[in-house]
This record gives C-alpha cells, sequence and structure tokens, in this order.
C-alpha cells in the first residue's frame, strides 16, 4: 500500500515523490473540471482550446506555489516576474471565468498540500455544475432580439405594433425612440424593441406582419445567439 508520508510537504525542499504526486494530483482534478464543464456546457462547437488552458493551468499553479513555498522573497520575485506578462484572452462569459478559476484554485491548494481541499472543492463543484444543468437555470433561453421600425407621430398602427408584439413575444420593451426633424423623415419616429420570442422560428411571421401596416417602414428585426461565449 502506498505510504502517504512519503509526500508529507515540505514547502522549503519539497522531494521529487512530492512534487510528481502534486503535479499528477493537480492534472486529475483539472481533468474533472475540464469533463465536468465539457458535459454541462450548452455550447455546440466545442471549445478544445478553452479545455486545454482548464488542464494546463492548474499544473502551472501547483508548479508556482511548490516553487514559492513559505519564502516572501520568492512570492515578491514571482510577483514580479508575473505582473511583466500581459494577458489579452477575454473572456465575456461568467460561467467560464468561474471553472477558469476553479482550476487555478485546484492547482494552487494542490501546490500547497493541500490534496484533501483539492478534491473537496473540484467534486463539489463538478456535482454543483451537474445538478444545475437538471434545474430551469440551464435550460436554452427564448431567442431574444432587437427591433427597429418607423412610424409616423401618433400613428395608429402604434397600438397595433403594441398587439403584434404581445402576440408573438413573450417580453418586449422600449429601449429608446429618436424624433427626426429633417424634412426627409418629417414627423417621423424611429423606435427601438428589446424582444423576448415565444418560439425561436416566428421571426419571420413577425417581421411580415409589421411589415403589412400601412404606416410602418424601415422593419430591422436582428437576433443574437445566447450561448455560451469564451
Amino acid at each position: 500500500m502506498f505510504d502517504f508520508s512519503y509526500i508529507s510537504t515540505n514547502t522549503e525542499n519539497p522531494t521529487f515523490l512530492t512534487i510528481l504526486f502534486t503535479v499528477m494530483f493537480a492534472f486529475l482534478m483539472s481533468v474533472m473540471i475540464a469533463f465536468s464543464y465539457e458535459k454541462t456546457s450548452r455550447q455546440v462547437a466545442r471549445p478544445d482550446n478553452y479545455i486545454q488552458a482548464l488542464v494546463l493551468i492548474a499544473i502551472v499553479a501547483a508548479t508556482i506555489m511548490q516553487a514559492i513555498g513559505d519564502s516572501l522573497a520568492r512570492g515578491l520575485g514571482m510577483l514580479g516576474a508575473l505582473s511583466i506578462i500581459r494577458f489579452r484572452t477575454t473572456l465575456r462569459n461568467p460561467r467560464n471565468i468561474v471553472f477558469m478559476f476553479s482550476s487555478l484554485a485546484a492547482g494552487i491548494a494542490c501546490g500547497v498540500g493541500g490534496y484533501v481541499i483539492a478534491f473537496v472543492g473540484t467534486t463539489g463543484l463538478c456535482l454543483s455544475a451537474f445538478l444545475l444543468k437538471l434545474t430551469p437555470f440551464s435550460k436554452n433561453q427564448n431567442l431574444v432580439g432587437s427591433l427597429q421600425l418607423e412610424l409616423p407621430n401618433d400613428s395608429e398602427d402604434y397600438e397595433k405594433v403594441q398587439r403584434i408584439l404581445k402576440n408573438y413575444c413573450h417580453k418586449s420593451s422600449l429601449e429608446s425612440y429618436r424624433v427626426f426633424n429633417n424634412k426627409a423623415k418629417a414627423n417621423q419616429v424611429e423606435y427601438r424593441y428589446q424582444l423576448k420570442m415565444k418560439r425561436d422560428m416566428d421571426g419571420w411571421g413577425l417581421a411580415n406582419e409589421l411589415k403589412a401596416l400601412e404606416e410602418t417602414k424601415a422593419v430591422r428585426l436582428q437576433f443574437r445567439d445566447t450561448m455560451d461565449v469564451i
């Protein structure tokens, strides 16, 4: 049976076996995190580069923490060295940021010898990710889009537009409007709406009904992707 006393933490001069076990344990924890991310993500195309980064960054964090140990001088030197590096990659999805930080946390815990902390924390994160997938928070949202159209001021079509939006949209809100003062569009008002459709494929019907109104002009309907973005 493996004797864990051989990997007892010595932050100043860790043994080769301790370093090897730490790296392997960090790799195992990060693989669990990457696997959970891939299985619970709603992305159609798998972001291979991001998944590899989840695995590799835990090993890097564990190695850094072992190199620093309990030395204040090492820590300050490492902080100065890392401050030279400029990270330009932007993670626009909060969920991706959480998984990246979780992989970092697992690597840091392994690097300081907190293997139980790394295991319990990683297991808790992975189980929570799978449980959240079964909740309504993980269901695909209705398609979200924006609508832009022009109407004459005090037009009767304004009320008709509201009824059409109510029929097709789960939610709709007027974001802004602009009044034209030039001669080409005198007495015209441009409206901008934020929409959340009841059914994703009803965009054609909504656009056709709005264009069929006599006084409604310049109808522009645009939808955006609400899936995960790296």
